[in-house]
Formats: C-alpha cells, sequence, structure tokens
C-alpha cells in the first residue's frame, strides 16, 4: 500500500510517498517557501511521485498536516488531500503538528517525555504533552509562555519545536532539544498517517486560536496519565 503525505501548515512545503508494507519512504520533497504553498503544492506532489516512480492512482492511503500552523497554509493541504480522497475513494488521516513533532522528539531521545511546543507569535505557543510511550498526556492548546514554564519546574522534558528557543532562553540549564522546526518531519506524518486508523470523517483543520481569539489561561495537564 502506497501513502501520501503532505505538509503545508508551516513555512514548508512537503510531499512524501510512503510504502506502509515495507515502511520505506520511496520520496520526498521538502522546500521551505515561507507562503504560497497553493502555487506550489501540486508540482511538489508531481515531482514526489515520479520520483517514487509511482502514479497517483496507486495511492491507497493520505496522510496531511492539520496544524496548528498558518490558516492559509494548513487549508490549503487539508482540502487538496480531501479531494484526492474523492478522486482515489481512499481514506485521509489528519495529523496535528504537534503530534508529529513529539513523533520526531520521541526518535530523537527515546523513552523520553516529549513537549511539542510551536511559537505561535503574540507571546503564544501551541503546545502539548505527551508521556515516555508517546501518547499524548494533555490536549493541544494555545497559551502564553509563563504558563508552560510553570508546567515545566521540576520536570525532565524534551522540547520538540520552535517555543523549544522561546523556552530554553536565559536558562542556566537548558532543556533538551529534539528539534526547533515549526511542524514536524514529513516522515513522521507518513509513519503516523500509516498507524493511523481511518476516521469516520475527513480531517478538518485544528485551529486552536481565531484571529483575536485570547491565550488560554490556567493550563493544567493531566497528571494522572502515566508520563
Amino acid at each position: 500500500m502506497k501513502l501520501l503525505a503532505l505538509d503545508t501548515a508551516a513555512n514548508l512545503c512537503s510531499v512524501a510517498v510512503f510504502d506502509v508494507e515495507t515502511g520505506v519512504v520511496l520520496a520526498s520533497n521538502s522546500e521551505d517557501i515561507g507562503k504560497g504553498h497553493a502555487e506550489r503544492l501540486m508540482g511538489a506532489i508531481e515531482q514526489t511521485l515520479q520520483g517514487a516512480a509511482v502514479e497517483l492512482i496507486d495511492i491507497s492511503r493520505i496522510a496531511v498536516s492539520v496544524g496548528p500552523g498558518s490558516f492559509t497554509g494548513v487549508r490549503v493541504g487539508v482540502s487538496t488531500a480531501r479531494g484526492f480522497a474523492l478522486v482515489l475513494k481512499c481514506p485521509v488521516i489528519g495529523i496535528s503538528t504537534l503530534q508529529a513533532l513529539a513523533f520526531d522528539g520521541a526518535r530523537a531521545f527515546p523513552g523520553r517525555p516529549v513537549l511539542s511546543i510551536i511559537d505561535a507569535r503574540r507571546d503564544e505557543v501551541y503546545a502539548q504533552f505527551y508521556g515516555k510511550d508517546g501518547a499524548a498526556i494533555s490536549k493541544p492548546l494555545v497559551t502564553d509562555l509563563p504558563a508552560i514554564l510553570d508546567e515545566l519546574a521540576g520536570r525532565d522534558m524534551v522540547l520538540s519545536g520552535s517555543g523549544a528557543l522561546l523556552v530554553n532562553e536565559g536558562r542556566d540549564k537548558p532543556f533538551d532539544v529534539a528539534t526547533t522546526a515549526a511542524t514536524g518531519s514529513i516522515e513522521a506524518f507518513a509513519r503516523l498517517g500509516a498507524a493511523g486508523e481511518p476516521p469516520a470523517e475527513a480531517p478538518k483543520p485544528l485551529y486552536l486560536r481565531g484571529l483575536d481569539v485570547k491565550p488560554q489561561q490556567g493550563f493544567v495537564m493531566q497528571r494522572k496519565v502515566t508520563e
């Protein structure tokens, strides 16, 4: 089974073709374009399919980033994935950028709890805690940096995402960092999409805030879950 993975949630326009049976990335393409995903995505898909020697009709599953991230970028990726899924009559799996970053964090530091954290601007971050087993132990949310720093006090966490730079700024003993990217690797999206169960409904963008929504306060992690 061949899987097509798409990520346009941040600055990258990333595509991969993944062989689910062998667990091998057949081809991938990742370009830092900042904006303009709508104009570049189809070309990147065509180039990646050619590199994998795979036709679009050979794709039997799609994985796509649902955010959080750029409003426009997320919408481009999700709408493209859903359109292909209708034509190909195949399932599409939505993967959050925070989940993909946690995957990358766990791969870099096996057996360690991970905080996926993305710089959301406006003195806010997107964040989600993951336990040692890779399972989420908090909901994805947007909050301010002081709330995250309070939760991290006395904890041994691996940071994964662009928000790691904010957390470690000025610290005498910085946290270990898996990546400072604003999104996960395209391989992470592919592998998570291959492992995920097809949902009953098509994925929707994960927007943690509106244009004028204030950050959540009183952030509390689900401590009863084993880390």
